[in-house]
């Protein structure tokens, strides 16, 4: 099951604003300890913390695949992470009553798939297959990466298609044109659909007993490369997003003098359930060994969403500051270094074929807190201002957040220190991943504190 995150609101009015005081105090060396006489009462201080932080990689627990945010399609063979591959089902809706004129006849019928996304390369070929579900989805229901599409659909292929990513480059507004898979079906959907009794159409949600939609099955690439299609599936505004299409005659446009090509669509909809099947295989790979343990910290940690991987972080050592008193936290920044070698932080929009496989890095992580049974939640420094809390990507490569508050509330005893996870912000809705400094790296993890002593 998913790990739930649970936005635990204890703030303390109190701690707030004296945060909010204090906030602006964040040298990293003494501050201004020169300006303050001898007989000052605060002395301020800052610690770097490096050697008690312990990370590990682990397997991030099933995570929800429903219809909210982006879908995504596609297999590839990362070097570092091994193999995603993930397929797709959606709904299809009425935009209206169907009415397809006296005498239809079926010409053909075809799925159109809209992407603008490419993780991955271009050049390597994609294989889809297309199956009609006999189970129902439902848009209220929970769905985990871990869903089985396949047995919830029909053995009869409809349809199937080798495909090659393409990346077009606006360069006026410097963003990505829509691209569009199509993939021909066989004719007897068509018929199925153009030969629907009038009472099995009547509204959507009828409709949708009839014909419950289709599933995507993605052939696993096994070879290096390939690449994860983050869909435009859903209508929104003038788009249409990804639809089926049945092309069509009948009586009417044959007595005209210039026949019109006629089709009906049935569309994707923000009201269509939309569910993705994600698996992963890290068999083969540098981490594969010490995955989900830890009984060795590895110089490196894996950070990847889609379901993928996650760091648990341990920080030692800070029972002390419970013991300390008079301490008051002006600012807890813990920061992480992403491994340039094994990362491509300056991934090109647009990769040329020529180029050697680049995987960009999350634009942004999540820091959580681990409670006594196992559960997570994001830290009241979230809860106080998400952009005061951080977690992303940064010109020098690093991603940042501030935990003053949460560390405050350790060492008042409002708070136990069970460990941390590190994962993506956007689980489900992109493929992106992130090689990070371990805490055995030189160059790894720290927690940088600065802190106010009340003298006595």
């Amino acid at each position: 099951m998913e790990t739930t995150i649970n936005l635990k609101y204890r703030f303390l009015a109190g701690l707030a604003f004296f945060v909010i005081i204090l906030a602006g105090c964040n040298q990293v060396n003494d501050l201004g300890m020169e300006l303050l006489p001898s007989t000052d009462l605060i002395e301020v201080k800052n610690v770097v913390l490096k050697e008690s932080i312990s990370s590990f990689t682990f397997g991030e627990d099933s995570i929800k695949t429903g219809a909210g945010g982006k879908s995504l399609l596609g297999s590839f063979n990362d070097p570092v992470f091994g193999n995603t591959t993930i397929d797709f089902a959606t709904q299809f809706r009425l935009m209206a009553y169907p009415d397809f004129g006296e005498n239809p006849v079926t010409d053909s019928v075809k799925l159109f798939l809209y992407y603008r996304i490419v993780y991955g390369d271009t050049i390597t070929p994609q294989k889809f297959r297309v199956y009609e579900l006999e189970s129902a989805i439902d848009i209220d229901n929970d769905y985990y990466q871990n869903v089985d599409l396949k047995s919830m659909a029909s053995d009869q292929l409809l349809g199937e298609v080798e495909y090659t990513p393409v990346v077009g480059l606006d360069s006026l507004y410097a963003d990505t044109f829509y691209q569009l898979i199509t993939i021909p079906l066989d004719i007897s959907l068509a018929e199925k659909l153009v030969n629907a009794d009038s009472l099995q159409m009547i509204n959507n949600d009828i409709f949708l007993d009839f014909f419950k939609g289709l599933y995507i099955e993605t052939e696993k690439i096994t070879d290096e490369g390939g690449a994860i299609l983050t869909l435009e599936a859903s209508s929104v505004g003038d788009f249409q997003g990804s639809a089926l299409l049945i092309y069509y005659d009948n009586d009417e446009n044959k007595a005209e003098e210039f026949p019109d090509t006629l089709s009906m669509p049935y569309i994707v909809s923000e009201f269509s359930a939309r569910v993705n099947r994600i698996t992963h295989d890290y068999a083969g790979t540098t981490f594969e060994a010490n995955l989900n343990s830890e009984l060795e910290q590895d110089s490196l940690i894996y950070i990847q969403s889609t379901g993928g991987l996650q760091s648990k972080i341990l920080i030692d050592d800070l029972s002390h500051w419970q013991d300390s008193t008079n301490i008051a936290i002006n600012k807890a920044e813990l920061i992480f270094q992403i491994d340039t070698i094994a990362s491509d932080p300056d991934r090109p929009l647009v990769i040329a074929a020529s180029d050697p496989l680049k995987f960009a890095p999350p634009s942004q992580l999540l820091f959580t807190v681990i409670d006594e049974n196992g559960d997570e939640f994001l830290p009241i420094d979230y809860l106080f201002s998400p952009s005061f809390y951080g977690g992303y990507l940064n010109v020098g490569y690093t991603y940042r957040f501030n935990i003053t508050q949460h560390l405050q509330q350790m060492i008042e005893g409002q708070a136990e220190n069970y460990g941390f996870f590190l994962t993506t912000s956007q689980k489900s809705s992109e493929a992106n991943r992130v090689v990070l400094k371990g805490s055995t790296s030189e160059t790894g993890i720290k927690l940088i504190i600065t802190y106010s002593k009340f003298l006595q």
